[in-house]
């Protein structure tokens, strides 16, 4: 892993892996964007690359500035990126506090089928990584029908995820943003769920009620779990908490901790890598541009259940699984493999 730091900005690539065909991952703002993070969520998305047999690697950036001085930030950031852009060091993905406009004059020398990139959130991308999530869910649960499912942090693929679980006969049960959390023993239905994001963002959970803490999903009950909502959201007193339910996915990258794991593990819980049920924009973006969205949505729903009942089936768990397809891929083109496997301290 190395720091790439700018110098007209206060700014910072973390970049995976030496030899590369390529890295990409996202871009955040703040007022303090620390390396740790940057550099974790750059590994989840080497691990992607890698269980899908890509020599490509992870990386992430952060650029830190007070809020009026974020537009110059960014677009001194956006300004010095370019040329690593067109190099293929760093192909960035719009994050927290970063848009996809702020972004649009790097996307002519970026690499990927960028097209599918363009307009507002929820993006075509969004759905994809939704797709991807539901889909592993679907099998690391032995199937969603009959089941009612939590989504913490719901976010741009939040409306995907919902629409695809009621598909494969599921119920949302519980959703949670970083404004509240609010529950629904009928179900909330996938499109009332996507307007109520379109048009209000975090503060979509007032239109379904009166919203308690965001933590207290996790007294809701569900079957099924889609967590995402930052880092290490799910500790191993939350997968405690959790109890033994069918299956917790990572709908963000990273959401739980090593000893979390280590809780769900003991319970029975599947759990999936987060780098494989967010393969969906992986996928994506790096296949044929002549793919039409239906086929690239048929292949996502294919590729990542696949992966899933393969994983589920390893007598370690469908973490360990990945970590090891993963890992065996690298060891083939990697002098040494990245030390540190996708998990929040």
């Amino acid at each position: 892993m190395r720091i790439h730091k700018f110098t007209t900005t206060e700014a910072f690539i973390a970049i995976d892996l030496d030899g590369a065909e390529a890295s990409s991952g996202p871009v955040r703002w703040a007022r303090k964007v620390l390396q740790g993070g940057a550099k974790d969520l750059a590994r989840s998305q080497t691990y992607t690359y890698a269980v899908l047999g890509m020599k490509r690697g992870g990386a992430s950036a952060g650029i830190s500035a007070e809020a009026p001085d974020r537009d110059a930030a960014v677009e001194a950031f956006v300004t010095e990126a370019a040329e690593l852009v067109a190099e293929g060091t760093y192909l960035p993905d719009a994050a927290k506090g970063v848009s996809g406009a702020d972004l649009a004059p790097l996307r002519e020398a970026d690499e990927r089928d960028t097209d599918r990139l363009g307009g507002d959130a929820p993006t075509f991308i969004d759905r994809c990584d939704g797709l991807s999530t539901a889909v592993c869910a679907h099998h690391a649960a032995a199937g969603l029908a009959g089941k009612a499912v939590a989504i913490e942090g719901f976010g741009a693929t939040g409306a995907a995820i919902a629409e695809a679980v009621v598909e494969r006969g599921g119920t949302v049960a519980a959703i949670a943003t970083t404004t509240g959390s609010v529950t629904s023993d009928a179900g909330f239905e996938p499109q009332a769920l996507a307007e109520a994001w379109s048009t209000d963002g975090d503060d979509m959970v007032n239109a379904f009620g009166d919203p308690g803490h965001p933590m207290a999903i996790f007294g809701s009950g569900a079957d099924v779990w889609f967590v995402g909502s930052k880092m290490g959201v799910v500790n191993h007193e939350v997968a405690a908490q959790i109890g033994e339910v069918s299956a917790v996915v990572a709908s963000g990258r990273i959401p739980l901790t090593a000893r979390a794991l280590a809780v769900l593990r003991r319970n029975g819980v599947a759990a999936p890598a987060d780098f494989v049920s967010l393969a969906g924009s992986t996928l994506a973006l790096w296949g044929d541009a002549n793919r039409t969205e239906a086929e690239i949505l048929a292949g996502i729903n294919e590729d990542i259940g696949d992966m899933t009942a393969a994983f589920k089936a390893h007598d370690d768990g469908p973490f360990l699984a990945a970590c090891l397809e993963a890992e065996s891929f690298l060891s083939g083109w990697q002098e040494t493999l990245p030390f540190g496997r996708p998990l929040a301290p």
